[in-house]
Order: C-alpha cells, then structure tokens, then sequence
C-alpha cells in the first residue's frame, strides 16, 4: 500500500516543459533520474534536454536554467541555424547523393518507376505529380536501396582489412545515430548515411566495425578505428556538420 502511494506520489519522468530564458520562451524536456546527483543542460537539433536528479527541487531547477540562460539561447540559435529549411520534394529542387547535388526532375505518367540518375538531374516518373508526398515516399525509397548497397560494398572492402566478419548488416532510420553494432555482431547504419560524400560513409562503416573488435570507445577501439582510417578524428569534426535528422 505504502509503496503504491509514493510511486503516484513520484513526478512524471520524462515532462515538456517551457520557462522564458533572457527574456525569450523556451520548450525543453526535463527528465528525472536517480543516477543523477546534479543537474545536466545538453542542446542538440532536438532542442533543449534538463536532466535532473529524481527528487530535485523547483528552485534548484529553475537557478540553473536561468544561470546558463545566455548559454542554452546561444547553442540554440546554433542549432537553428544549421537546420537544413523543410523540403518541398517540388521539380527542380536539389537532392543530394553520395555528396553530390542533383536537381529533381518529375515527370508525370501513368505507372511509377524507380528513379534514375541521368547527369545533373534525378528523374522520378510518379502518377501523382502534384503529390509531394508520393515523390518523397518514392525517393526514400531509392535512397534505402542505394544505402543497402553501398554500406554492403564498403563492408566488403573494410571487414577482410580489419579481420572482422559482421553477422548481419541493416538499414537504421535513427533520429541521432549515424550508426550502431550489437554484441552478437549486427551492424546497423543510417540510411540517410548515402547522401553523404564517400569517405564520411567509409569513416562510419569503420567505426561500427571496429566495435566487432571493442565494443567500447576505448583508446584500444581507436587504434582500431586509426589502423584502418588513420585521418579519422578530422572525419569525425566533419562528420558533425551533419545530423541523421530527416530533412
């Protein structure tokens, strides 16, 4: 019975909450923790996070926020910034591939077909032009194909080099990992890895792989990871100019 009262008595442990920092609102999530015993602030393309220890209190909470008012509103300005604008998937707009851009060329008919390269452009053939929805769905589409096959090609060219045999290699639609690997030797990467330039999808096909040797982030792992790519901590700083976010 007691126990029942003081798990209803417990806060929520994950909020969306708002609070004006310097003037400006702000929506952020807060979560709750018993590992925590301070409060963290951590800012990325999802907006602003609060974790705070289970039992923290409205004042602790609310000095904090506003202490690191001009920081939160500066990393949040950076963010927005760098958020590629929404796509229209309308004909002509620029698509990228392998790092590359094309503009999209779509032409009406009667059945839909699989994209095709042909020079500058991406021709898509959709029986709903005026759709926007059905030329992304069918352009996704196309990337994922083109994702599995690159991942597994570059696969191929890595593992012998590196000694290592994954299990199984998957397509990852994460909103904020460009890729993973499990203890049991699956692989998975972000299919939206293959609008990037190759040597980035190289870097980050190495790094999963070498979690098949350490499964950690380890100085060991990165030896690993350097033996195989030796310029990878200036792919890392590039590869932060990218976020797995859907555009």
């Amino acid at each position: 019975m007691f126990e029942k009262l003081r798990r209803l008595a417990d806060p929520p442990a994950i909020e969306q909450r708002s609070v004006h920092l310097a003037g400006k609102p702000v929506t952020y999530t807060l979560k709750r923790t018993g590992r925590r015993r301070s409060i963290g602030l951590r800012v990325d393309d999802r907006g602003l996070t609060v974790a705070v220890p289970l039992r923290a209190s409205e004042k602790w909470l609310h000095s904090v926020l506003q202490e690191k008012a001009d920081w939160v509103l500066e990393k949040l300005e950076g963010w927005q910034a760098k958020k590629p604008a929404r796509r229209q998937w309308t004909d002509g707009e620029q698509i990228l591939f392998r790092g590359e851009s094309f503009a999209l060329r779509i032409v009406p008919g009667l059945f839909e077909t699989p994209p095709v390269l042909h020079g500058p452009h991406l021709v898509v053939h959709v029986s709903a032009a005026d759709n926007p929805a059905v030329t992304e769905k069918i352009v996704e589409q196309w990337y994922r194909r083109e994702a599995l096959q690159l991942f597994a090609e570059c696969v191929e060219h890595f593992a012998p080099l590196m000694n290592v045999k994954p299990r199984d290699i998957k397509i990852s639609a994460a909103r904020t990992r460009w890729g993973s690997c499990t203890a049991r030797g699956t692989v998975r990467l972000n299919w939206q890895l293959v609008k990037m330039p190759l040597h980035l999808i190289d870097y980050v096909v190495v790094h999963e792989l070498a979690h098949l040797v350490e499964l950690n982030h380890s100085a060991a792992f990165w030896r690993v990871v350097g033996a195989a790519c030796p310029d990878y901590a200036k792919l890392r700083r590039e590869l932060r100019k990218w976020s797995p976010r859907a555009e």
